[in-house]
């Protein structure tokens, strides 16, 4: 059971990169294709026949037209936040007339994005502190330094 519906506000999280971020309304769902017609999103160009209709008035000619997205590229948006989110269903027993039947409601996660805290940058600061004043120093005294840890390092070999 797909989770969109006709008549829920989607938007578009990947496909060509002119549609992506677009929101629209679903006009209609193509359930066995598995696929979606957002309204104002996916237009082609349609080339059909001329033809005159009973009144005389001429039909077809070139029209733009939605042509259907693959559903796994839209994403619904929760009406309050405006923003796309999962969604998820609530089941409950419902006992009406003796009869009992399952009732699905739907229902938006709350988004993950929001929970995370802030991150902590003092490790970051500390870090980029000590690699930068290794560095900052010049080829000159680095290789100085590097002289005078073999020479030093070569006296103790000869005593």
């Amino acid at each position: 059971m797909a989770n969109i519906r006709k008549g829920d506000l989607v938007e578009v999280i990947s496909g060509a990169r002119a549609e992506r971020g677009k929101q629209g309304t679903v006009l209609e769902v193509l359930a066995e294709q598995n696929r979606v017609i957002v309204e104002g999103v996916n237009y082609v160009t349609k080339h059909t026949r001329i033809g005159q209709s009973q009144r005389g008035s001429k039909t077809g000619g070139i029209e733009t037209v939605e042509a259907p997205i693959h559903i796994s590229n839209v994403a619904l948006v929760d009406p309050d936040t405006k923003v796309p989110a999962r969604v998820g269903f609530h089941e409950e027993e419902v006992t009406k007339d003796g009869m009992t039947r399952t009732v699905r409601t739907r229902y938006f996660k709350p988004s993950r994005r929001a929970e995370k805290p802030a991150k902590d940058d003092t490790k970051a600061d500390t870090k980029k502190a000590t690699s930068d004043s290794a560095a900052k120093k010049p080829a000159k005294a680095k290789k100085a330094d590097a002289d005078a840890s073999d020479d030093t390092a070569a006296e103790k070999d000869s005593e």
